[in-house]
């Protein structure tokens, strides 16, 4: 896809989201929401499907020059990663692409805090 990057682990999902929010520490990210989006879709739907995560990332250096660069790129951010178990039981890391989603405001400014921030998120997908 081309909004995100990501691979499949071999772990179970618990551990895959430990392994990721460890992963995304040492690089400078913090998760600042964590959604539970199996649990939101059976309390207010009663429908059961396999364990689906959304960590909502930030690394605050990166997060103010951005912000510095233009106010409105808040909308685009936090950078989330999906921690998912499919149906056969494979659990999969999905990190948003920043390079594609910031590449959405158009300056020229934010192409090198995205490729930055591109780089420190794959180097946490890699320590998965």
């Amino acid at each position: 896809m081309g909004y995100t990057f990501g691979k499949t682990v071999d772990m179970g999902f618990e551990r895959a989201v430990e392994r990721a929010t460890e992963a995304l520490a040492a690089e400078g990210f913090g998760v600042l929401t964590d959604i539970d989006v199996a649990a939101t879709l059976k309390k207010k739907l009663g429908e059961t499907v396999p364990p689906y995560r959304i960590l909502g990332t930030c690394n605050p250096q990166f997060a103010h020059k951005a912000l510095q660069a233009e106010p409105g790129i808040g909308a685009l951010l936090p950078c989330n990663v999906v921690v998912r178990e499919d149906a056969s039981g494979a659990v999969h890391v999905e990190f948003m692409d920043p390079d594609a989603v910031l590449g959405l405001v158009g300056r020229p400014e934010i192409t090198p805090i995205a490729a930055q921030v591109r780089g420190r998120l794959q180097r946490a997908l890699d320590a998965i």
